[in-house]
Order: structure tokens, then C-alpha cells, then sequence
């Protein structure tokens, strides 16, 4: 993955792609953050860790984004908007809501979940098994009104 970003870098450098230059940047230092972080650990960054700082990366922007438009800037919110779908070419497919609903339902039976208190398991299991493929926030509510 972290070869993937550096070709798509050095294509943009050379096509003077601003834009992507910094947004690509900004991923490969958040995974060197993370990955010195982890050294203290004696664990090292795996792809599933990468996927999880970009998606952290596009919820950022997304809210970033409709902070700009509730306060009237819509340039800096177009901006926002432009970094998610550059951060996006690097994620898998995104799962649809349906995919989503069954995923859960499948996840809530699988681990036998009975009620809320069981939503961190059932939560965990899904990051383990759709890192990067899945929108949480939509998940865990899905999970919520399935465990209610």
C-alpha cells in the first residue's frame, strides 16, 4: 500500500498535481506517525492499519467539509471534499448500505450478540473482518437498532 502512495506521489509531483501532492503526503506521514508510535510497541504497521488512518483521515474531512459549508466557505469545504476522493482511490470498494445491514446481521448471529452490551464485540469483529471496506459510523448504528 505504502508503495502504491509513494508511485501515485511521484506521478503527481511530476504532473504538478497540488492538491494530491499534499493530501498523499499528508497519508504517508500519518502512517510514519503511526508507525513510530508502534516501534515503542514492537509491533510493526500492518495494511489494515493504513487502511484504518485513511479512513480516520476521510471522517476528518467530511467533517471538516460541513463545518466550511454550515459557516459559508465553500471553497475550503470543495477542498475538503477533493482530499476525501483522493484518499478514496487507495481504499478498497466501499461496501453499499445493504451490504452493510447484512453484514451486521450476519456479525450480531455469528457471535450470538443478545444485547448493547454486546455491541464492542460485535464491533471489533467487523473491523476485523471489513477494515477498510466499511463505513463504522453506519455500522454502529445499524448494530444499535439490531441489539435494541
Amino acid at each position: 500500500m505504502r508503495d502504491k502512495i509513494n508511485e501515485a506521489l511521484k506521478e503527481s509531483l511530476k504532473a504538478k498535481e497540488t492538491l494530491k501532492v499534499s493530501t498523499l503526503r499528508l497519508i504517508l506521514a500519518a502512517t510514519k506517525d503511526r508507525e513510530i508510535a508502534l516501534r515503542g510497541e514492537d509491533k510493526t504497521l500492518t495494511q489494515d492499519d493504513i487502511l484504518q488512518i485513511m479512513q480516520k483521515m476521510i471522517r476528518q474531512r467530511q467533517e471538516s467539509a460541513e463545518t466550511y459549508e454550515a459557516a459559508g466557505r465553500t471553497d475550503l469545504s470543495t477542498q475538503e471534499r477533493e482530499e476525501i476522493k483522493i484518499i478514496e482511490t487507495f481504499l478498497p470498494v466501499q461496501m453499499s448500505d445493504e451490504e452493510i445491514q447484512s453484514a451486521c446481521k450476519k456479525t450480531v448471529s455469528d457471535i450470538e450478540a443478545a444485547g448493547l452490551k454486546d455491541m464492542g464485540r460485535v464491533m471489533n469483529t467487523l473491523k476485523d473482518r471489513y477494515t477498510g471496506q466499511m463505513d463504522f459510523k453506519k455500522a454502529s448504528a445499524e448494530i444499535k437498532s439490531l441489539l435494541q
